[in-house]
């Protein structure tokens, strides 16, 4: 049966149950790395946003929903192996994530925080550079408005602020299906990746929809491989 794509799916994905199997929660957050790589490059941030502002100076990172905290791991890794620095913070309003997260460091040193991007304005937070990966999607307009509101509050008028996602298309959801299958009895057996990712396309934006709901200034960009940036930089905030 072909799947609707001409909307975004209201459908919940199986991790965010609140009663999602532990183990399988937790097989899943230990493969996003993987997956992550090949789909959202995050050498392509690293390269063009994050090593270039930590040339300059030492950068205070936030990584707004950082699930099992791949992201911020990675960058730490890469800025690690340059000789570089950043306080990063790993961000998640659910606790299973955080909790997975902190007792799977590896020595990166990063800040893990169970809490919304709200209550870090609230403490007087600030931040060089706001990122998200895979967070959008999950997010109706005014929740999209208020993550958004927040991240241009925690890094002022210099910063910088990058929230990357799937952009959703009958190529996207195809090629995901066909790449995921081989792979679904052996390195993403027990996880909920094959199946919550295709849930995510179905829930995710399409370039045109995503800047319908952006407020004035931000700016949607489209990458390969079928991926989304919302965008929004500070007047002196580039390197």
């Amino acid at each position: 049966m072909s799947v609707d794509l001409s909307a975004r799916a209201d459908v919940v994905e199986l991790m965010d149950d609140p009663d999602a199997d532990a183990d399988a929660l937790g097989r899943t957050y230990q493969r996003f790395g993987a997956v992550n790589a090949i789909v959202s490059r995050p050498g392509r941030l690293y390269r063009q946003d994050i090593r270039p502002r930590a040339a300059r100076r030492r950068l205070r990172i936030l990584d707004i929903g950082a699930g099992g905290g791949d992201l911020c791991r990675y960058l730490a890794r890469r800025l690690r192996r340059d000789g570089l620095g950043a306080d990063i913070t790993a961000l998640d309003a659910d606790e299973r994530a955080i909790r997975w997260a902190s007792a799977h460091d590896d020595g990166a040193g990063i800040r893990y925080r169970h809490a919304f991007s709200g209550d870090l304005v609230a403490e007087g937070d600030t931040y060089d550079v706001v990122l998200s990966n895979h967070v959008l999607h999950h997010l109706e307009p005014a929740e999209l408005r208020t993550v958004l509101d927040d991240s241009r509050t925690l890094v002022g008028s210099r910063g910088l602020v990058s929230h990357h996602d799937i952009a959703r298309s009958r190529l996207a959801y195809t090629a995901f299906a066909a790449g995921t299958w081989p792979l679904a009895r052996n390195l993403l057996a027990g996880s909920f990746i094959r199946v919550d990712g295709l849930l995510s396309i179905r829930r995710s934006y399409t370039p045109r929809e995503l800047a319908a709901v952006a407020p004035s200034g931000w700016e949607v960009r489209s990458h390969l491989p079928a991926r989304l940036e919302l965008r929004w930089e500070g007047a002196d905030g580039r390197p």
